[in-house]
């Protein structure tokens, strides 16, 4: 076995964070899952053994108790997992004040202060971070301004992390996911059908959101933990400052080209 690591990994409740809890426990690492909701949290614990420890992940004196509850329980920190993150639409004129900051608050901010609390720690240990991004901080797409702007702000924080601390033995690097069967990412297909008046709902949205993408399906959350893992472990000890796209080759195509390859029948939206 693989020499047993501590890993923390925010967002650990569901999705992308609890798929990368599991495949960690799996190979015998420990692992501490936090988030806002305790309900999601324990569940994850129960059925894996990772240590669940619900917490805001913006709150400055909620991390700092979160890294020193995981120290404290485990002896060190190797690697941490920014995935908490939350959604939301609107383009700049439509996007109020305090949605803008909450959202900043949450994929931003909270990542920020994270990683201040669990430097100190992750350079004792020449530790490494992934930072769960999106598609959406390499291509914007229709009212999705704050969302983006954040997961591009995440980017480049983990970027930072490759530069400044890369001489002290720290890796940072992130993945980009593109449409992943979520609990955050159901939610948002469901609204799609709703306003497109999609009468199989969100699998004929996942179907749609998907047809131009090479893989043509939506992919499934062990699929970054996958990637994930690998990343936090020595196989990819050559691998910093990366940006690593997980979306079935979403990114691959080009607007203006794809009428050409694909047929785009027109949608009536929903009255």
């Amino acid at each position: 076995m693989a020499e047993q690591r501590v890993v923390l990994v925010t967002g650990g409740g569901t999705g992308i964070g609890a798929a990368t809890a599991r495949l960690l426990r799996a190979d015998g690492h420990q692992v501490v899952i936090s988030g806002r909701r305790p309900e999601p949290l324990h569940r994850v614990a129960q059925e894996t053994g990772a240590l669940a420890h619900p917490s805001d992940a913006a709150d400055p004196e909620a991390v700092h108790e979160l890294v020193e509850t995981t120290v404290k329980t485990y002896g060190s920190l190797d690697g941490v997992v920014l995935n908490a993150g939350t959604g939301g639409g609107g383009a700049v004129g439509d996007t109020t004040v305090e949605d803008w900051e909450e959202l900043m608050r949450t994929n931003l901010t909270g990542p920020f202060l994270l990683l201040r609390a669990a430097l100190p720690h992750l350079l004792a240990t020449r530790g490494a971070v992934v930072a769960v991004a999106s598609v959406a901080a390499l291509r914007n797409s229709v009212g999705n301004a704050a969302y983006a702007t954040s997961k591009a702000g995440l980017l480049h924080l983990c970027s930072s992390l490759a530069t400044d601390y890369g001489p002290q033995g720290l890796r940072a690097n992130t993945v980009c996911p593109g449409w992943v069967r979520t609990e955050m990412a159901d939610q948002r297909m469901a609204r799609f059908a709703a306003e497109a008046g999609l009468a199989d709902g969100t699998e004929a949205a996942y179907e749609e959101a998907t047809r131009l993408t090479p893989a043509q399906r939506p992919g499934d959350p062990k699929e970054v933990a996958e990637a994930i893992d690998w990343l936090l472990s020595p196989a990819a000890s050559y691998v910093n400052g990366a940006v690593l796209t997980i979306d079935g080759g979403m990114t691959t195509i080009g607007v203006g080209g794809a009428a050409f390859d694909h047929r785009i029948e027109p949608r009536t939206a929903h009255p």
